[in-house]
């Protein structure tokens, strides 16, 4: 599972240090920081996602309806992670920049998103 997920979290990185630079040239310092803390959020999250997925994949004959419930906790997980990082970012940083923040969080999880088209290697 983890390979599968590998090219996204590299995409999702190379995405928000792009957008960290178009940040920093019209927001400088503190709307780089906020667009590499809005992809770090995003990356972190889709981490947890991977490790909660990868750790209910790991159990053989399981039904389809425990899958179901495995993934629907992984994306459970992310999403608590997600908002939660965003709100203590947006409560304890006083400069940041909330277009960069957003943007490169919602950048950052679109590209998560592309790993449901990546093919199954295995």
């Amino acid at each position: 599972m983890w390979r599968k997920f590998r090219p996204v979290f590299g995409s999702q990185v190379l995405a928000t240090a792009i957008i960290a630079s178009i940040a920093a040239w019209f927001a400088g310092i503190h709307g780089a920081l906020s667009a590499l803390l809005g992809g770090l959020i995003s990356i972190a999250a889709g981490l947890v996602f991977v490790s909660l997925a990868a750790k209910s994949a790991a159990k053989k004959g399981i039904s389809a309806g425990e899958v179901l419930f495995a993934a629907l906790k992984a994306e459970a997980g992310k999403l608590f992670l997600a908002g939660l990082l965003l709100w203590i970012v947006l409560a304890l940083y006083e400069e940041v920049v909330v277009v960069s923040l957003l943007g490169s969080f919602v950048v950052s999880i679109l590209i998560f998103s592309m790993a449901l088209f990546a093919g199954d290697e295995t």
